[in-house]
């Protein structure tokens, strides 16, 4: 990305006031400076926009791949793709453990045929997509890539990410599927893989967003978050991996909530704080100290009641993402607190980045609230803060054997969180105050999930019956090797999937050797 004296555009505010440069190129602390307090790029938004990435799942694989073209048209600038359960937790759409389950939080794949019908008219050398995918992630890249394989596009043009962050399913969100230490295995082996044969790819998102969805603070979602970093890099080290050969690959994903000059502080002490981690424990060079990082608007904010008063908390949360120097965004639909957005409430989640791209002048000067006594003093506290509950990680000996620890964390932020909306302590408009007692509950049509299960369910059994038999148990039979041995999982997957092994039996096959977490 160009710095400010390389771009021949001149920024001008609304009054015609031309916006001087703020930064010299060498001045310490400076944007795209370590350790990036104010920014990852010299100029930052002046070079280029963050990118607009809507997440979108529904049900089946023709109905998203609608809902991403029609995204595409609208000027969504990255696809993120939303799974359902069972193919989160590894279950075919058939299995009894996906029941009542199926299409109902995102969309289902189960083979690579799946997969093609998800992204059909799209050219994946064209597009970067994000799969919000952690137990069942490299089976979702190994479709991925043996699509791109059948297009034509050379591995090393596919951009895009995997979520692939395990640790914070035990802490936060519960889609595990194996123990820790196989799962952390699978992690590295995608990391490694990715580093060598899909060098754009993004092999992990380090998730924080799920952490705060859960209940924790600003301060301990950077701290379990960068925790979590700090293991994966162990991990990856371990397998002969130099720091600098992934590291600048690594990306994080974080909420935006409602205390806007909190989260702006928030995101400058993250960068200045996994910098800071990067260079004093791993010796990393500055480019791989860049803390990179998508954003999404707070779904736990989201209110049922008066829902329309969502479209003025995602403009806010949306808002401290930008003046915080998110590069990647999604803003929330104001009715998901009821149901699947509908393209219309999509399509204003969209405009809403839009116009704070195009009018509102965030983007004309990098880190804009920089310098403020209170963002300043706030990105301090909130770093000090992190740092101490990193301090407490570090003594039980990583994020591995904490888990036990930034659950019951959580779990104290949360109830505070909840008994103060009780109390009136914590005021929710039109939850607790400016309650419209007359307001009619609105109107939810529901798709025909039965419907949907069963028509998924006998398209993965067609998909089973026409196979080779001897082909699969001999893939089946690799796979199985492959996890009793050390090598790399990838090259395995990825021969499986081309060769019509659905996501369930793959997962199974996993399963038989290291058996499930029962935490």
């Amino acid at each position: 990305m160009p710095d400010d004296a390389s771009t021949p555009r001149t920024f001008r505010t609304d009054s015609g006031i031309e916006v001087a440069r703020v930064y010299g190129p060498d001045e310490p602390g400076a944007p795209g400076r370590f350790p990036f307090t104010r920014g990852i790029y010299p100029d930052m938004y002046r070079g280029r926009v963050w990118t607009m990435r809507q997440y979108a799942g529904f049900g089946t694989a023709e109905e998203t791949n609608e809902r991403f073209r029609y995204l595409l048209e609208q000027g969504q600038t990255g696809l993120s793709v939303a799974f359902d359960l069972p193919t989160q937790m590894g279950y075919d759409s058939d299995h009894p453990m996906a029941e009542g389950e199926v299409g109902r939080v995102g969309v289902a794949i189960d083979t690579l045929d799946d997969m093609r019908r998800l992204l059909a008219g799209i050219r994946l050398d064209e597009v970067s997509t994000s799969m919000t995918i952690n137990a069942t992630a490299a089976i979702l890249l190994a479709f991925y890539i043996a699509l791109g394989d059948e297009q034509g596009v050379p591995r090393d043009r596919l951009k895009g990410t995997v979520q692939n962050d395990v640790l914070k399913e035990y802490v936060a969100r519960g889609t595990y599927i194996y123990p820790v230490t196989p799962s952390l295995r699978l992690v590295s082996d995608i990391i490694a893989f990715c580093s060598r044969e899909v060098p754009r790819w993004n092999p992990i998102s380090i998730s924080g967003y799920h952490i705060r969805e859960a209940g924790s603070t600003a301060p301990q979602e950077l701290a379990f978050t960068f925790a979590n970093g700090l293991e994966y890099v162990r991990q990856a080290l371990a397998r002969g991996l130099e720091i600098d050969a992934f590291a600048p690959r690594l990306s994080f994903f974080f909420a935006a909530h409602n205390d806007l000059l909190e989260e702006v502080a928030k995101f400058r002490a993250a960068r200045r704080l996994w910098a800071t981690l990067l260079k004093e424990r791993f010796g990393a060079a500055d480019r791989s100290c860049r803390l990179r990082f998508h954003t999404q608007t707070g779904g736990s904010t989201l209110t049922a009641q008066q829902p329309l008063n969502n479209v003025v908390r995602v403009t806010v949360q949306a808002l401290a993402a930008t003046l915080g120097g998110t590069q990647s965004l999604h803003t929330n639909a104001y009715d998901e607190a009821l149901a699947l957005p509908t393209p219309e409430s999509a399509r204003l989640a969209l405009r809403t980045q839009q116009i704070l791209a195009s009018e509102s002048g965030v983007t004309r000067t990098a880190d804009p609230l920089g310098g403020s006594y209170y963002v300043e003093w706030l990105t301090d506290e909130i770093e000090r803060r992190a740092r101490q509950y990193l301090e407490a990680i570090d003594e039980m000996g990583g994020a591995a054997r904490a888990i036990d620890y930034m659950k019951d964390e959580i779990h104290r932020s949360a109830y505070r969180h909840q008994m103060e909306i009780e109390s009136g302590e914590r005021e929710v408009v039109g939850v607790n105050v400016f309650v419209d007692e007359d307001e009619e509950p609105p109107r939810i049509e529901r798709p025909d999930f039965s419907a949907l299960e069963s028509e998924q369910a006998r398209r993965v059994r067609r998909h089973r019956a026409a196979r080779d038999e001897t082909e699969v148990r001999a893939h089946l039979d690799a796979l199985t090797s492959a996890a009793e041995g050390e090598d790399n999982l990838m090259p395995p997957i990825i021969e499986a999937v081309k060769a019509g092994l659905t996501l369930g039996e793959i997962s199974d096959a996993f399963r038989r050797v290291w058996g499930s977490y029962d935490g």
